[in-house]
């Protein structure tokens, strides 16, 4: 992996707990069927991975993430909603510690943007899908956000985001490029879809805007930002309160765009 570029701070796991099958996963739910066994590569906090073992069980299902951090905070959220049999794992999608042919379904839910090599990664998961299996991911394209009203200081943060990511190893824009490494990976069956994420409505604007308000501050990103000379903390400050002024505008619109394969072959 790269240096992930968001960290583990609560005002990014925190936010990811909004995630869940249906709202982050909708492309890929005709695949969860019961019985199929699962790989979810990125688990994260383990929301996702969550709905998903619940809609193949009673499969196997086996929750991967680089960060020891957010496994055990997946292996806390499956305890909390009363879901067994996940086996939880620390691993890198470069180099999976797992037979060939292992799962019907290899899921990786916003990890393609943040690894050193997107191709090899997609050919791993390639490697461990079993014949007639899938491997299905998506991820958000940072360029193809837009949002109203066209704040200086939002267009700041789009601008910091993408120097930090990048400096990292990751592909922001990473949603339009899917299929391209799918076909790179060696699949012959690549199907792509688009999805968003809106953020627009009075509770997820009051939300999002807050969020953003925070993380721009205190994450990781920020303390990147600054010890690498990408931004001064008053600049971060000028951004926060961007967000904050964005957050409160009755007409304000914040859209994800999100690019998805399903591959097979």
């Amino acid at each position: 992996m790269t240096r992930y570029t968001h960290g583990q701070h609560p005002t990014v796991t925190d936010s990811y707990r909004w995630r869940d099958a249906a709202n982050s996963a909708g492309y890929a739910l005709a695949e969860m069927t019961p019985g199929r066994s699962l790989l979810d590569i990125g688990c994260g906090p383990g929301t996702i991975t969550v709905d998903l073992a619940a809609r193949v069980a009673p499969g196997r299902v086996v929750a991967l993430d680089s960060s020891p951090e957010a496994v055990e905070l997946a292996r806390a959220t499956a305890e909390e909603a009363g879901v067994g049999g996940i086996e939880f794992r620390v691993g890198d999608v470069h180099a999976l510690d797992l037979p060939d042919a292992s799962f019907d379904v290899v899921h990786a839910h916003q990890v393609l943007q943040h690894v050193a090599d997107p191709v090899r990664a997609l050919a791993e998961m390639r490697r461990v899908t079993a014949p007639g299996g899938v491997v299905a991911a998506c991820d958000s394209d940072y360029s193809g956000m837009y949002w109203y009203p066209r704040l200086p200081e939002l267009d700041a943060w789009m601008d910091l985001y993408q120097r930090v990511a990048r400096r990292n190893g990751g592909e922001p824009d990473a949603g339009r490029r899917m299929s391209a490494w799918a076909r790179a990976a060696g699949f012959t069956e690549v199907s792509y879809a688009a999805e968003v994420w809106d953020h627009s409505s009075p509770e997820r604007r009051a939300w999002w805007g807050g969020m953003w308000s925070r993380r721009v501050l205190e994450s990781d990103l920020a303390r990147q930002a600054v010890e690498e000379g990408h931004a001064t903390r008053a600049d971060l400050e000028r951004i926060s309160a961007g967000w904050a002024a964005w957050s409160r505008d009755p007409d304000a619109v914040f859209v994800i765009p999100r690019g998805t394969v399903l591959c097979r072959g």
